[in-house]
């Protein structure tokens, strides 16, 4: 737990490690501590270009993000076409959250695999209605070799969402 110090650098730095050790949390307990795995910058972005990349091949302008676990899902790279509409950077984003967060939840790769499995409706809850949510074509879970869930892809702008799936199909490929 963090507490805000308004003090110097140092002492933020300070503050964690002393109240963990208040709380009698000791170094032979950090196996209780979570990690996470994520791509680094150079390979989000080789995704994200490669699927924007192959869109423009085949016509079509689009922007492409990926979203890294650490912190929840937030953007890591977003990298859009020169002609993209503005709404193509809310969407993309959203498309790579949902596939991230729920193709984790329930074992899926693609935003297409989840509407597939009908796990949009009312009878789970209405989880299209939860913010950041967006169960259309063009999202695809990011994966190791392991199965270990370590980012999700979204694309946005091409005309169909099974356009924009195909880039990033074909994106995580390469």
């Amino acid at each position: 737990m963090l507490i805000p110090v308004p003090t110097s650098g140092c002492r933020r730095i300070l503050m964690p490690i002393t109240f963990m050790a208040a709380a009698g949390i000791s170094h032979a307990h950090a196996t209780s501590l979570i990690t996470t795995q994520k791509l680094d910058w150079e390979t989000a972005e080789k995704l994200a270009a490669t699927a924007v990349r192959l869109c423009a091949q085949r016509g079509y302008s689009v922007t492409a993000a990926v979203v890294a676990p650490a912190p929840s899902g937030h953007e890591q790279i977003v990298i859009k076409g020169d002609t993209v509409p503005l709404q193509s950077l809310s969407v993309s984003y959203r498309k790579a959250y949902t596939a991230f967060s729920y193709g984790q939840a329930f074992d899926k790769n693609t935003t297409s695999e989840l509407i597939a499995a009908k796990l949009t409706g009312p009878s789970n809850g209405a989880l299209n209605t939860v913010p950041e949510v967006l169960f259309i074509l063009g999202g695809a879970t990011l994966r190791k070799a392991d199965g270990t869930v370590i980012g999700g892809l979204g694309i946005s702008g091409a005309p169909g969402g099974e356009k924009d799936e195909a880039c990033e199909q074909k994106g995580e490929l390469q």
